[in-house]
């Protein structure tokens, strides 16, 4: 009688668990802004059409192939690029959507969660968008190991004619400590007291040069010294920029200074964008 008893509990148990609805999975392009996705709105204010996604996406795209407004609504039919204006992150990554195509530009960060208008800059101006990895850490705080900095210019992330960024600005107030992101070799070192400072760190296995502009280099760091990832190299300072904040470039190849950047129009760093993704880092924040 007992095992007759047991029998029918676990049969009830088991088709329980077998005849269990599942969860619902969220579904891109359908035109419903669901947990999981990442929406961008023809209006402010989160109206108008929308259009989900769920992983990232280079270039929106313009003409006959680009991707459109999905949901009712105004806007529906337009292509997204250079056309959004209010995002939803519904992911638990951070999202960050860039001014230009392939991640490159000015940028405007979502944090998992976060509704909001985008900011002037990206506001009808917006070529596509990166979903953040889970586990990454975000950029910045692998520059400072605390949440009090920010980025302040992305790659190429001047919008006019002032000239183009080859690196990445943070910035988090004269005399904060900075870190390496990468392993290497220190193989430049300019103090730039009055002029602009060069810090270069080179990882032979990745044969890229870290390079770090404006800071305050620590005293007791030498050429020729290995540099362990996330070890102190400076101390943030305004050597050789009007404000204090550390410049970060990422130059392929054995390099000791910085790429020109004045009165020149040609990017020769590439867009970083994928290159940090894959050392553990989320482009985020503002």
């Amino acid at each position: 009688m007992k095992k007759s008893v047991i029998a029918v509990i676990v049969a009830a148990m088991l088709g329980g668990v077998v005849g269990a609805t599942p969860a619902h999975a969220a579904t891109a392009r359908n035109g419903v802004c669901e947990d999981g996705e990442v929406c961008l709105y023809y209006n402010s204010n989160h109206e108008g059409s929308l259009v989900d996604f769920s992983g990232s996406v280079r270039d929106y795209g313009t003409g006959a192939g680009c991707v459109t407004f999905i949901s009712a609504g105004s806007g529906r039919g337009q292509c997204v690029k250079n056309n959004a204006a209010s995002v939803w992150n519904r992911k638990s990554v951070p999202v960050t959507i860039f001014y230009k195509s392939d991640w490159a530009g000015a940028i405007d960060s979502f944090i998992a969660g976060r509704k909001d208008n985008l900011s002037a800059a990206l506001k009808n101006e917006n070529a596509g968008h990166v979903v953040g990895e889970a586990g990454n850490d975000r950029l910045e705080y692998g520059v400072y190991h605390d949440a009090g900095g920010a980025i302040s210019a992305y790659f190429d992330g001047y919008l006019s004619t002032s000239g183009r960024h080859e690196g990445i600005d943070f910035a988090r107030g004269a005399g904060s400590p900075v870190y390496s992101l990468t392993a290497g070799t220190v193989i430049n070192k300019v103090e730039g007291g009055g002029g602009l400072s060069t810090l270069s760190i080179y990882n032979a296995e990745l044969d890229a040069s870290i390079i770090y502009l404006h800071t305050d280099p620590l005293d007791g760091l030498s050429v020729g010294e290995h540099v362990s990832r996330g070890q102190r190299i400076a101390t943030e300072a305004s050597r050789g920029a009007s404000s204090a904040h550390t410049h970060v470039e990422m130059r392929p190849g054995r390099r000791e200074l910085a790429a020109p950047s004045v009165d020149n129009f040609t990017l020769s760093n590439p867009i970083p964008t994928t290159f940090w993704m894959n050392r553990g880092f989320n482009i985020c924040c503002q």
